[in-house]
């Protein structure tokens, strides 16, 4: 399985770079990963988001779909076994995803009630894959 996380502008601040870093290394464990960082104000590269035949789409959207890490878990269970062959997560910038692009989106998922800066979402969003990951596997990090 591939996951592919498609960010709306650059994450700045080196601390948060650095746990988005480390948690996309320890998803590469279990599944190919990348990470495209599109400038949300260029037509041209958002034309490049490119989710294939065989892929789910998920967006970050603070009016989705709450799930419990279990139940993430199981919706990438849920893909993988279906044969989805790639899982694309969509973060925008703070003004959101182009609803052009967010149309493509098969879930709309919340990660929390909270607000959350865009970059913050972005860590949250990766660890969150990666306990999902964890759980399948019956990794004990979850515990």
């Amino acid at each position: 399985m591939r996951i592919q996380l498609i960010f709306l502008g650059k994450t700045r601040r080196p601390e948060i770079r650095a746990l988005v870093d480390d948690y996309t290394a320890r998803i590469r464990r279990f599944a190919e990963i990348e990470i495209r960082e599109l400038r949300p104000e260029s037509a041209a590269s958002l034309k490049r988001v490119d989710a294939g035949a065989g892929s789910a789409v998920m967006l970050l959207d603070a009016g989705g779909k709450n799930f419990s890490s279990e139940q993430f878990a199981e919706w990438i269970r849920s893909c993988r076994d279906r044969g989805e062959r790639e899982i694309v997560f969509l973060c925008g910038a703070a003004e959101g995803f182009p609803e052009a692009l967010a149309k493509r989106a098969s879930l709309r998922i919340s990660l929390s009630p909270l607000t959350f800066s865009h970059e913050l979402a972005r860590v949250m969003l990766v660890e969150q894959i990666y306990r999902a990951f964890a759980i399948l596997s019956g990794h004990p990090y979850p515990k």
